[in-house]
């Protein structure tokens, strides 16, 4: 209650009930092998003072790590409260595996979209600056790291994630995939991007009924009306779920996934450090973003006249984020990534002039309300009995564009259906 951190906060597992117990056969899920993409930019060279230095310049905030303890350099704040369960998550991985990380120095930055263009650095000697972010894209070169939602988040009401995944789990049970209503459902904020907004015009209307029921969700009054339109686990009623980016990649495609319906996903610019691993026409029906209303339409009477396949798409995209997503292999992915991120260093962290010690204690003690409860019901109670997973190894060189390959040749196979749907239902107007 002092607001300093404990002097006996345990940064190594020294006791023989903490040491960890490895699992043969305890592999992580596939799309962990992406942390060694995210750090190539790196490998050769490796990372030195100057280039965290640089990151910094675009940065939410600095976090070190020695001897297992926590320093925080804070430049701005960001949206909401991203960067504070953003640091709450790391500190929590610290509970959980102490004495397990690496001393490290990292930048982070909150924002939505990615900043680290790879255009600008166009020679394999000009590194760029290693930041961490929420997501990317194929023309940027942030290390991606799982975002604040996962230790909940307080402003629009939503549980830390091991909650929420309990309650859709259950809220699966109560409605099979058949009793669901047999439409395309998609609730959010559409004024956040030009995306959503035409999404708005593939509504039902008196002239157009494009197999989709879409609401806007105004989380201002949803505020006022406490919260009663905005459960999560009550939005799994429809056998298809829309999943569109909004100003960057959504933290609710995890939410949607998750729901047992078959995922509409509409073609997406960006990824966070799951979605790599999602395969279309096993985990999700991809989605035209330039012709969205013919695109879900087809979707649906699809999945209406393929009703076994359909389901077969919603339950396997509902079982990965169900088993490869729970939260021990977030905290898995946050260990790894940032054990590969450490061995690249080549100096010496220290701790930076005006850096506080960040605790669990420090920050969850002088919270109020929600954000508060929302702290203590995601906090590490103990330290891992288990080892993390073990970390896959890097794709052979030609590996992940072979990869991204195969599932550009599923989405093309998708839309060439839909062409000669659309194609019939032409020919069928003329003759008419």
């Amino acid at each position: 209650m002092t607001q300093t951190c404990p002097a006996n906060y345990p940064t190594k597992q020294t006791h023989a009930r903490h040491l960890l117990h490895h699992i043969p056969g305890n592999e992580c899920p596939s799309y962990f092998r992406w942390i060694h993409e995210d750090l190539r930019p790196w490998k050769e060279i490796g990372i030195t003072k100057d280039m965290v230095e640089r990151a910094g310049q675009i940065a939410h905030f600095r976090l070190v790590i020695l001897d297992g303890k926590v320093y925080l350099e804070k430049f701005e704040d960001a949206f909401q409260t991203r960067d504070m369960f953003t640091l709450w998550g790391i500190l929590q991985l610290l509970r959980r595996y102490p004495g397990k990380l690496p001393d490290l120095e990292l930048m982070f930055h909150c924002n939505d979209q990615p900043i680290i263009q790879s255009r600008d650095f166009p020679h394999p000697k000009r590194v760029p600056p290693p930041l961490f972010a929420y997501c990317r894209d194929q023309r940027t070169l942030d290390i991606v790291f799982p975002d604040w939602s996962f230790w909940g988040w307080v402003e629009t009401h939503i549980k830390p994630w091991r909650y929420v995944l309990k309650d859709i789990e259950e809220s699966n049970k109560r409605i099979p995939w058949s009793d669901r209503k047999p439409y395309a459902y998609w609730r959010g904020n559409p004024y956040v991007a030009q995306t959503r907004i035409d999404l708005l015009k593939c509504n039902i209307t008196e002239k157009h009924d494009w197999n989709t029921r879409i609401y806007i969700q105004d989380w201002h009054r949803e505020s006022n009306q406490g919260y009663k339109h905005s459960n999560l686990a009550d939005q799994c009623t429809h056998r298809y779920k829309i999943y569109i980016e909004g100003r960057g990649w959504s933290v609710s495609e995890k939410y949607i996934l998750a729901c047992n319906s078959m995922t509409l996903l509409i073609k997406p610019q960006y990824f966070d450090f799951y979605t790599r691993g999602l395969v279309p026409l096993q985990h999700y029906w991809p989605i035209r973003a330039n012709k969205k209303c013919t695109s879900l339409k087809f979707a649906v009477e699809w999945g209406n006249n393929h009703t076994e396949k359909a389901k077969a798409i919603g339950e396997a995209g509902s079982r990965f984020i169900h088993e490869d997503l729970k939260m021990e292999h977030v905290y898995d992915y946050m260990y790894h990534l940032l054990n590969e991120y450490a061995k690249l260093f080549r100096y010496k962290p220290a701790v930076p002039e005006g850096a506080v010690e960040l605790c669990s204690e420090t920050m969850a003690c002088p919270m109020k309300g929600m954000y508060k409860k929302f702290m203590l019901d995601s906090m590490v109670e103990s330290p891992s009995q288990e080892s993390p997973c073990s970390l896959p190894p890097p794709y052979d060189p030609p590996s992940p564009e072979a990869f991204l390959e195969s599932k550009a040749v599923f989405t093309w196979q998708v839309e060439a259906w839909e062409d000669e749907y659309w194609q019939g239902i032409n020919k069928s107007s003329k003759r008419d």
